[in-house]
């Protein structure tokens, strides 16, 4: 039997293809993964090139990458490169251990740039996940601004955390929240993120939670209230280079005998006290190669994540959930002569002192008893939009408030789970039966608002006081724009009525007054 060389080169491709399915990568962890394959994208990286993992860093993606422990809370400041841990974490998923993952960030918004920045780049620059997208910088249903969809059959969806629908659907191994105390603590009266969330891995044989943030207001931070139904309380306890106790890093302050101290007014001066024996500690001095992160609440410790042992020494199983704390201290990508002039700087600023414990400390902020309450606390909530109306605005709304020498105006948006932005706010200056100063009014009651893509809104409907002025000038401001438009309004004084009681017949003057 005579076989010609394309048969057999045929041949050896399904041989090789069959062959391929029957491959198996010989078990990495997630650091020897990202040190082998991750590579910092110029896009979102302050300095661009392969991922080195930091030894602080080592038991934290190991933990995050392990298939025995469910959760995963990162308690931390700025500057310690959580979210490139987070995204080394996800790639080591899909392309090593073949999962499907999900992340969400506190608003869509913040997904979206999270897609264009991070994940994008990060695709195109690890030649093992770019192998999987053959859709990269193209338009295909695999490749969105929410959902990537792999050739190895899985997908990466990430998702604004805002709204409910975006719990719900999809089924994956792997869920994470980026900045997670910066999520609404209830989603549209459904439940915590994490709760809603975590159902959608509930039915993976190797689910995963994976939670980290900055931490905000002492009671009221999502990342404080994962980290406190956790068991295990870890941080990283170095060894002093000159008696060899164990001590984790600690800010200290004048009434502390150990941690960062200063000459007045010299932040260069700055040295760390041990807590065990008062030594002196340059910050050049300290080596984190055999650091451990050890449990402040049972003593179990680890190296690696991978490896844990009991206080006693014993090898035992990974937890099931653990909490890692790290600050800034730890960084290379700073010094502590920085970290004391980044905390001179918010002396008498109670506003600046709150931002140095979340950002710098990544410790919860608690107000002094007594304390007024801080701007902060309100500002910290405000949310930056790149358009006169967010994205998730379904109608527009205004009420006018009339006034003998003035109207107000103020223009609500309004999405589902009735979640409303302020949109605009005018104050009309003039006599209120000024036919100049009405003119305003209706350019006000006309004035169109944009979305992020361009289009326009107008406003769909507008409540107007008749209290106080002639009502008949309001009337004809309704019969004029509409009359299901503008609705003339009047107060009621009767407890339990409801806030509004549209009639179902116009009066004698033709408009639908509703108390």
């Amino acid at each position: 039997m005579n076989i010609s060389n394309s048969q057999v080169n045929r041949l050896r491709h399904f041989v090789r293809a069959g062959l391929r399915s029957l491959f198996r990568p010989e078990p990495q962890t997630a650091v020897e993964w990202a040190d082998a394959n991750y590579y910092l994208p110029k896009e979102s990286a302050y300095q661009e090139g392969r991922w080195e993992t930091l030894p602080f860093q080592r038991a934290i993606m190991n933990a995050m990458g392990s298939d025995y422990i469910r959760e995963v809370n990162v308690v931390k400041s700025a500057r310690v490169g959580y979210s490139k841990m987070l995204l080394g974490v996800y790639a080591y998923f899909i392309e090593h251990k073949q999962r499907n993952t999900l992340i969400w960030l506190p608003t869509d918004g913040d997904a979206e740039n999270f897609m264009k920045t991070h994940v994008e780049p990060t695709i195109r620059d690890i030649p093992s996940l770019l192998a999987l997208a053959p859709w990269y910088g193209k338009k295909h249903r695999d490749n969105t601004l929410t959902m990537k969809r792999f050739t190895n059959g899985r997908g990466f969806w990430c998702l604004g955390g805002k709204a409910a629908k975006n719990y719900r659907e999809k089924s994956v191994d792997v869920a994470g929240y980026d900045e997670l105390a910066a999520f609404d603590e209830d989603i549209e009266q459904e439940g915590s993120p994490t709760f809603l969330g975590d159902k959608r891995i509930e039915g993976s044989v190797w689910p995963k939670s994976i939670r980290g943030s900055t931490p905000k207001v002492r009671g009221t931070c999502q990342i404080e209230r994962v980290a406190s139904e956790s068991p295990h309380f870890m941080r990283f306890h170095v060894a002093c280079p000159h008696c060899g106790e164990e001590q984790y890093l600690k800010f200290g302050d004048k009434e502390t005998p150990f941690g960062l101290k200063w000459t007045p007014d010299d932040p260069a001066s700055v040295f760390y006290l041990c807590e065990h024996n008062a030594c002196v500690i340059r910050q050049q001095e300290l080596d984190f190669t055999d650091a451990r992160y050890i449990c402040e609440k049972t003593g179990i410790w680890t190296r690696d994540g991978i490896l844990w042992f009991s206080s006693s020494g014993e090898e035992i199983e990974p937890p099931d959930s653990v909490t890692f704390h790290i600050w800034t201290a730890y960084s290379p990508f700073t010094t502590w002569v920085q970290i004391v002039k980044d905390w001179m700087k918010t002396k008498g600023d109670t506003g600046k002192r709150k931002t140095f414990v979340n950002t710098t400390l990544g410790e919860t902020w608690e107000a002094k008893i007594g304390e007024r309450p801080d701007a902060e606390v309100m500002a910290e909530r405000k949310e930056h939009y790149s358009a006169s109306v967010p994205d998730r605005v379904a109608y527009l709304t205004a009420g006018i408030d009339s006034q003998l020498d003035r109207y107000e105006m103020r223009v609500w948006g309004w999405g589902p789970g009735e979640e409303s932005w302020l949109i605009d706010r005018q104050i009309i200056m003039g006599r209120h039966d000024d036919e100049q100063t009405l003119l305003r009014v209706d350019e006000a009651i006309n004035k169109t608002y944009t979305r992020r893509n361009g289009a326009e809104m107008s406003v769909s409907r507008i409540c107007w006081d008749t209290g106080g002025i002639d009502p008949t000038i309001v009337y004809e401001r309704s019969k004029k724009h509409g009359l299901f438009r503008v609705i003339p309004i009047k107060g009621a004084s009767v407890y339990g009525k409801p806030v509004a009681s549209m009639p179902r017949k116009r009066n004698k003057n033709g408009v639908y007054l509703t108390e």
